[in-house]
């Protein structure tokens, strides 16, 4: 991860094995959503596995390879105008970055793109990841402990990020 450049950013993947859960970090430049998405294929998990990304707290990623492709969640499609990893994650969706002018941004609410149900199987509903995202008190990491906590691994979360929650 390149610190000087995204601060506050860092990058974890996830895999539960035998109920329980693994989380380790992994370096990440976030210059391509295909590290990421490399990064979760070569845990060659037999159970879900996915990653979490946390960029300079200005938006999160998540992405849960499949057979057929990648599931992609971006917390803030707004950041594709102006982030290339974020357009990445909207390109990996389909999804056509923001018609807006950079210079706009301050006036325009975000709002999440991608799968909403990506962890619905593990027991966060498409509606919970709704109210996460939606929740703007909330910087970027602290979405992505919830979603650890509300799926039982915060503190494998907490210890791999290098995250102090209490």
């Amino acid at each position: 991860m390149n610190a000087d450049e995204y601060g506050d950013s860092f990058a974890v993947t996830v895999t539960l094995v035998d109920g329980a859960w693994h989380v380790r970090s992994f370096d990440d430049e976030f210059s391509s959503l295909k590290n990421s998405i490399r990064q979760v294929r070569t845990l060659r998990s037999e159970g879900p596995a996915f990653a979490m990304l946390c960029v300079d707290e200005d938006y999160f990623i998540l992405i849960r390879p499949t057979p057929e492709g990648s599931r992609v969640l971006l917390s803030d499609a707004t950041a594709a105008i102006e982030d290339d990893i974020a357009a990445a994650a909207l390109e990996e969706i389909n999804a056509e970055i923001p018609d807006l002018d950079p210079d706009e941004l301050d006036e325009v609410d975000p709002w999440a793109e991608g799968d909403f149900d990506i962890l619905a199987d593990l027991g966060l509903s498409e509606e919970a990841m709704g109210v996460i995202c939606d929740d703007e008190e909330m910087w970027p990491s602290e979405q992505l402990i919830r979603i650890a906590e509300d799926l039982n691994f915060l503190e494998e979360f907490a210890d791999a990020a290098d995250l102090d929650i209490d």
